[in-house]
Protein backbone atom coordinates (compact mmCIF):
# COMPACT_ATOMS: atom_id res chain seq x y z
CA UNK A 1 0.00 0.00 0.00
CA UNK A 2 1.52 3.40 -1.08
CA UNK A 3 1.74 5.73 1.47
CA UNK A 4 0.51 8.97 1.88
CA UNK A 5 3.47 10.95 1.90
CA UNK A 6 4.65 8.71 -1.45
CA UNK A 7 1.10 10.28 -2.63
CA UNK A 8 2.26 13.66 -1.67
CA UNK A 9 5.64 13.30 -3.54
CA UNK A 10 3.91 12.01 -6.93
CA UNK A 11 1.30 14.88 -7.17
CA UNK A 12 4.21 17.20 -6.15
CA UNK A 13 6.67 15.99 -9.20
CA UNK A 14 3.25 15.65 -11.45
CA UNK A 15 2.93 19.07 -10.69
CA UNK A 16 5.95 20.58 -11.20
CA UNK A 17 6.18 18.78 -14.35
CA UNK A 18 3.20 20.05 -15.39
CA UNK A 19 4.02 23.58 -15.26
CA UNK A 20 7.59 23.12 -17.12
CA UNK A 21 5.58 21.56 -20.25
CA UNK A 22 3.79 23.33 -22.96
CA UNK A 23 2.70 20.55 -24.35
CA UNK A 24 0.70 18.41 -22.06
CA UNK A 25 -2.99 18.44 -21.46
CA UNK A 26 -4.04 18.36 -17.49
CA UNK A 27 -5.71 15.36 -18.52
CA UNK A 28 -2.79 13.74 -19.93
CA UNK A 29 -0.76 14.82 -16.81
CA UNK A 30 -3.10 13.46 -14.23
CA UNK A 31 -3.31 9.74 -15.83
CA UNK A 32 0.81 10.07 -15.88
CA UNK A 33 0.13 10.61 -12.06
CA UNK A 34 -1.76 7.77 -12.18
CA UNK A 35 0.82 5.51 -13.91
CA UNK A 36 3.66 6.92 -11.47
CA UNK A 37 1.35 5.51 -8.50
CA UNK A 38 0.70 2.16 -10.48
CA UNK A 39 4.36 1.61 -11.24
CA UNK A 40 5.40 1.99 -7.76
CA UNK A 41 3.34 -1.35 -6.98
CA UNK A 42 4.73 -2.95 -10.45
CA UNK A 43 8.44 -2.70 -8.64
CA UNK A 44 6.72 -3.79 -5.00
CA UNK A 45 5.50 -6.85 -6.63
CA UNK A 46 9.08 -7.65 -8.79
CA UNK A 47 10.71 -7.49 -5.74
CA UNK A 48 8.04 -9.45 -3.80
CA UNK A 49 8.79 -12.30 -6.17
CA UNK A 50 12.80 -12.40 -5.80
CA UNK A 51 12.55 -14.73 -2.90
CA UNK A 52 10.54 -17.56 -4.07
CA UNK A 53 12.60 -17.25 -7.29
CA UNK A 54 15.99 -17.44 -5.33
CA UNK A 55 14.67 -19.95 -3.14
CA UNK A 56 13.72 -22.17 -6.00
CA UNK A 57 17.94 -21.21 -7.65
CA UNK A 58 18.41 -22.87 -4.05
CA UNK A 59 16.91 -26.32 -4.56
CA UNK A 60 17.94 -26.65 -7.58
CA UNK A 61 22.00 -26.21 -6.89
CA UNK A 62 21.27 -28.40 -3.78
CA UNK A 63 19.52 -31.08 -5.76
CA UNK A 64 22.41 -30.95 -8.34
CA UNK A 65 24.78 -31.28 -5.09
CA UNK A 66 23.65 -34.97 -4.79
CA UNK A 67 23.84 -35.92 -8.35
CA UNK A 68 27.88 -35.44 -8.62
CA UNK A 69 30.44 -38.46 -8.74
CA UNK A 70 31.26 -38.49 -5.31
CA UNK A 71 29.08 -36.31 -2.86
CA UNK A 72 30.01 -35.89 0.14
CA UNK A 73 27.63 -35.75 3.19
CA UNK A 74 26.78 -32.41 2.97
CA UNK A 75 26.12 -32.59 -0.69
CA UNK A 76 23.80 -35.42 0.70
CA UNK A 77 22.36 -34.22 3.67
CA UNK A 78 22.26 -30.30 2.87
CA UNK A 79 20.55 -27.67 5.54
CA UNK A 80 17.31 -27.10 3.59
CA UNK A 81 16.27 -23.93 6.42
CA UNK A 82 16.24 -21.72 3.82
CA UNK A 83 14.59 -23.10 1.05
CA UNK A 84 12.10 -24.06 3.58
CA UNK A 85 11.44 -21.15 4.65
CA UNK A 86 7.54 -20.92 5.15
CA UNK A 87 7.09 -17.60 4.45
CA UNK A 88 8.52 -17.88 1.21
CA UNK A 89 6.73 -20.90 0.32
CA UNK A 90 3.67 -18.77 1.06
CA UNK A 91 4.94 -16.45 -1.25
CA UNK A 92 5.58 -18.47 -4.05
CA UNK A 93 2.10 -20.23 -3.70
CA UNK A 94 0.47 -17.16 -3.54
CA UNK A 95 -2.61 -16.48 -5.81
CA UNK A 96 -3.07 -12.44 -5.62
CA UNK A 97 0.98 -12.51 -6.51
CA UNK A 98 0.95 -15.02 -9.26
CA UNK A 99 -2.13 -12.56 -10.74
CA UNK A 100 0.25 -9.43 -10.44
CA UNK A 101 2.82 -11.50 -11.57
CA UNK A 102 1.19 -12.40 -14.78
CA UNK A 103 -0.65 -8.43 -15.11
CA UNK A 104 3.26 -6.96 -14.70
CA UNK A 105 4.71 -9.79 -17.09
CA UNK A 106 7.45 -10.31 -14.76
CA UNK A 107 9.79 -12.65 -15.99
CA UNK A 108 13.12 -14.00 -14.09
CA UNK A 109 14.15 -16.61 -16.88
CA UNK A 110 16.79 -14.12 -18.65
CA UNK A 111 18.13 -12.49 -14.83
CA UNK A 112 19.30 -15.95 -13.58
CA UNK A 113 22.82 -13.74 -12.68
CA UNK A 114 20.84 -11.62 -10.49
CA UNK A 115 19.24 -14.17 -8.53
CA UNK A 116 22.78 -15.56 -7.95
CA UNK A 117 23.47 -12.54 -7.25
CA UNK A 118 21.15 -12.14 -4.70
CA UNK A 119 21.53 -15.41 -2.86
CA UNK A 120 25.10 -15.20 -2.71
CA UNK A 121 24.56 -11.85 -0.67
CA UNK A 122 22.19 -13.31 1.65
CA UNK A 123 24.30 -16.44 2.15
CA UNK A 124 27.10 -14.38 2.72
CA UNK A 125 25.34 -11.95 5.88
CA UNK A 126 25.30 -12.62 9.28
CA UNK A 127 21.49 -12.97 9.18
CA UNK A 128 21.93 -16.14 6.84
CA UNK A 129 24.47 -17.76 9.08
CA UNK A 130 22.52 -17.04 12.25
CA UNK A 131 19.31 -18.24 10.92
CA UNK A 132 20.78 -21.35 9.56
CA UNK A 133 22.70 -22.52 12.71
CA UNK A 134 19.68 -21.63 14.75
CA UNK A 135 17.84 -24.97 16.22
CA UNK A 136 14.60 -23.18 16.18
CA UNK A 137 12.36 -24.07 13.16
CA UNK A 138 9.02 -22.34 13.70
CA UNK A 139 6.76 -19.84 11.73
CA UNK A 140 7.95 -16.99 13.73
CA UNK A 141 11.92 -17.37 12.77
CA UNK A 142 10.82 -17.86 9.46
CA UNK A 143 9.00 -14.70 9.06
CA UNK A 144 11.70 -12.50 10.98
CA UNK A 145 14.33 -13.96 9.16
CA UNK A 146 12.92 -12.54 5.88
CA UNK A 147 11.82 -8.98 7.28
CA UNK A 148 15.51 -8.64 8.13
CA UNK A 149 16.26 -9.41 4.68
CA UNK A 150 14.11 -6.82 3.72
CA UNK A 151 15.35 -4.04 6.22
CA UNK A 152 19.26 -5.31 6.42
CA UNK A 153 19.90 -7.24 2.67
CA UNK A 154 17.24 -5.58 0.23
CA UNK A 155 17.62 -2.18 1.87
CA UNK A 156 21.39 -1.77 2.12
CA UNK A 157 22.06 -3.66 -1.49
CA UNK A 158 23.29 -1.08 -4.05
CA UNK A 159 23.21 -3.75 -6.45
CA UNK A 160 19.52 -4.70 -6.10
CA UNK A 161 18.35 -0.68 -6.65
CA UNK A 162 21.33 -0.53 -9.37
CA UNK A 163 19.29 -3.58 -10.96
CA UNK A 164 16.08 -2.05 -10.93
CA UNK A 165 17.09 1.13 -12.01
CA UNK A 166 18.28 -0.38 -15.02
CA UNK A 167 14.52 -1.84 -15.89
CA UNK A 168 13.18 1.51 -15.14
CA UNK A 169 14.92 4.64 -14.12
CA UNK A 170 12.13 6.11 -11.99
CA UNK A 171 12.20 2.79 -9.78
CA UNK A 172 15.93 4.48 -8.22
CA UNK A 173 13.59 6.58 -6.15
CA UNK A 174 10.73 4.33 -5.75
CA UNK A 175 12.46 1.57 -4.55
CA UNK A 176 12.47 2.12 -0.68
CA UNK A 177 8.81 2.93 -0.99
CA UNK A 178 8.42 -0.71 -2.74
CA UNK A 179 10.61 -2.08 0.26
CA UNK A 180 8.44 -0.21 2.68
CA UNK A 181 5.08 -1.84 1.15
CA UNK A 182 6.80 -5.61 0.84
CA UNK A 183 7.74 -5.28 4.48
CA UNK A 184 4.37 -4.32 5.90
CA UNK A 185 2.63 -7.29 3.30
CA UNK A 186 5.18 -9.88 4.76
CA UNK A 187 4.80 -8.27 8.67
CA UNK A 188 0.72 -9.21 8.06
CA UNK A 189 1.45 -13.20 7.04
CA UNK A 190 -0.10 -15.20 9.51
CA UNK A 191 1.34 -19.34 9.89
CA UNK A 192 -2.15 -20.42 8.99
CA UNK A 193 -2.56 -17.84 5.70
CA UNK A 194 -4.18 -19.44 3.12
CA UNK A 195 -2.95 -19.32 -0.95
CA UNK A 196 -6.07 -16.77 -1.48
CA UNK A 197 -3.99 -14.58 1.09
CA UNK A 198 -4.68 -10.69 -0.52
CA UNK A 199 -1.85 -8.54 -1.64
CA UNK A 200 -2.17 -4.96 -0.26
CA UNK A 201 -3.52 -2.79 -3.47
CA UNK A 202 -1.82 0.26 -4.42
CA UNK A 203 -3.87 2.56 -2.29
CA UNK A 204 -4.18 1.73 1.10
CA UNK A 205 -7.54 3.17 1.24
CA UNK A 206 -8.58 3.61 -2.06
CA UNK A 207 -11.83 5.51 -1.64
CA UNK A 208 -9.68 8.39 0.74
CA UNK A 209 -6.08 7.55 -1.16
CA UNK A 210 -7.28 7.66 -4.61
CA UNK A 211 -9.45 11.28 -3.88
CA UNK A 212 -6.07 12.45 -2.26
CA UNK A 213 -4.62 11.97 -5.34
CA UNK A 214 -6.75 12.97 -7.85
CA UNK A 215 -8.63 16.39 -6.25
CA UNK A 216 -4.90 17.72 -4.50
CA UNK A 217 -3.37 17.64 -8.18
CA UNK A 218 -6.78 18.98 -9.96
CA UNK A 219 -7.47 21.46 -7.04
CA UNK A 220 -3.98 23.34 -7.19
CA UNK A 221 -3.98 24.14 -10.78
CA UNK A 222 -7.41 24.98 -10.75
CA UNK A 223 -6.99 27.28 -7.58
CA UNK A 224 -3.26 28.76 -8.74
CA UNK A 225 -4.10 32.33 -8.68
CA UNK A 226 -6.00 31.85 -5.67
CA UNK A 227 -3.34 29.99 -4.00
CA UNK A 228 -0.76 32.83 -5.65
CA UNK A 229 -2.46 35.90 -4.09
CA UNK A 230 -2.69 34.18 -0.47
CA UNK A 231 1.14 33.20 0.02
CA UNK A 232 2.12 36.91 -1.65
CA UNK A 233 -0.45 38.53 1.44
CA UNK A 234 1.80 36.37 3.96
CA UNK A 235 5.29 37.78 2.38
CA UNK A 236 6.53 40.85 4.13
CA UNK A 237 9.44 42.61 2.30
CA UNK A 238 9.35 39.35 -0.46
CA UNK A 239 8.71 39.29 -3.80
CA UNK A 240 7.18 36.35 -5.74
CA UNK A 241 9.80 35.87 -8.20
CA UNK A 242 12.42 36.03 -5.53
CA UNK A 243 10.99 32.16 -4.14
CA UNK A 244 12.21 29.22 -4.85
CA UNK A 245 9.54 27.47 -7.48
CA UNK A 246 9.66 24.64 -5.14
CA UNK A 247 8.46 26.21 -2.44
CA UNK A 248 5.38 27.98 -3.66
CA UNK A 249 4.49 24.73 -4.85
CA UNK A 250 4.78 23.26 -1.53
CA UNK A 251 3.08 25.68 -0.40
CA UNK A 252 -0.30 25.61 -2.64
CA UNK A 253 -0.37 22.19 -1.98
CA UNK A 254 -0.62 23.01 1.65
CA UNK A 255 -3.26 25.27 1.35
CA UNK A 256 -5.16 22.87 -0.61
CA UNK A 257 -4.57 20.09 1.86
CA UNK A 258 -5.63 22.27 4.18
CA UNK A 259 -8.94 23.42 3.30
CA UNK A 260 -9.95 20.49 0.68
CA UNK A 261 -9.63 17.47 2.71
CA UNK A 262 -11.00 17.93 6.17
CA UNK A 263 -10.00 14.45 7.58
CA UNK A 264 -6.94 15.80 7.23
CA UNK A 265 -5.24 17.18 10.82
CA UNK A 266 -3.70 20.55 10.24
CA UNK A 267 -1.00 19.20 12.62
CA UNK A 268 -0.30 16.26 9.67
CA UNK A 269 -0.59 18.64 6.85
CA UNK A 270 1.97 20.93 8.48
CA UNK A 271 4.67 18.14 9.20
CA UNK A 272 4.17 16.95 6.13
CA UNK A 273 5.15 19.72 4.08
CA UNK A 274 7.55 20.76 6.16
CA UNK A 275 9.61 17.46 5.60
CA UNK A 276 8.96 17.40 1.89
CA UNK A 277 10.62 20.93 1.77
CA UNK A 278 13.60 19.27 3.63
CA UNK A 279 13.72 16.46 1.06
CA UNK A 280 13.26 18.11 -2.02
CA UNK A 281 14.04 22.38 -1.75
CA UNK A 282 16.70 24.30 -0.24
CA UNK A 283 18.41 24.50 3.52
CA UNK A 284 16.17 26.88 4.37
CA UNK A 285 12.85 25.96 3.07
CA UNK A 286 11.66 24.12 6.41
CA UNK A 287 12.16 27.60 8.17
CA UNK A 288 10.58 29.32 5.60
CA UNK A 289 7.35 26.85 5.16
CA UNK A 290 6.99 26.76 8.31
CA UNK A 291 7.06 30.03 9.15
CA UNK A 292 4.33 30.96 6.44
CA UNK A 293 2.03 28.27 7.03
CA UNK A 294 1.84 29.42 10.72
CA UNK A 295 0.60 32.51 9.50
CA UNK A 296 -1.87 30.83 6.53
CA UNK A 297 -3.39 28.65 9.18
CA UNK A 298 -4.00 31.19 11.83
CA UNK A 299 -5.70 33.25 9.68
CA UNK A 300 -7.41 31.01 7.31
CA UNK A 301 -9.00 29.14 10.97
CA UNK A 302 -9.90 32.91 11.64
CA UNK A 303 -12.09 33.06 9.01
CA UNK A 304 -13.56 29.83 9.22
CA UNK A 305 -11.58 27.95 6.44
CA UNK A 306 -10.57 25.19 8.44
CA UNK A 307 -13.45 22.91 8.40
CA UNK A 308 -11.90 19.77 9.60
CA UNK A 309 -14.09 16.54 10.30
CA UNK A 310 -13.44 12.95 11.67
CA UNK A 311 -9.99 12.65 12.05
CA UNK A 312 -9.02 15.44 11.23
CA UNK A 313 -10.15 17.40 14.45
CA UNK A 314 -7.31 15.16 15.78
CA UNK A 315 -4.10 17.22 16.47
CA UNK A 316 -5.32 20.68 15.58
Amino acid sequence: MISRRFIRIKVMQALYAFNTRSNESEREAEQSLFKTVENCHALFIWIFSILPEVARYRTNKLDSFKEKNNPSYEDLHPNTKFVDNRVIKQMEENKALENYIENYRIKWDNDLDFIIKVFKEIEASDIYHVYMASPENSFKEDKQFVLDIIQHIFAESDYIRWFFGEKDPNWIDDYYEALAILYKNVDAFKEKTVSSYEIFPPFNQPKDDEHLCRHLFRTVLAKNQEYEQLIESKLHNWDMERLIEMDILLLKMAICELTEFPSIPVKVTLNEYIELAKMYSSDKSKTFINGVLDKMIEELRDNGLLNKTGRGLYQN
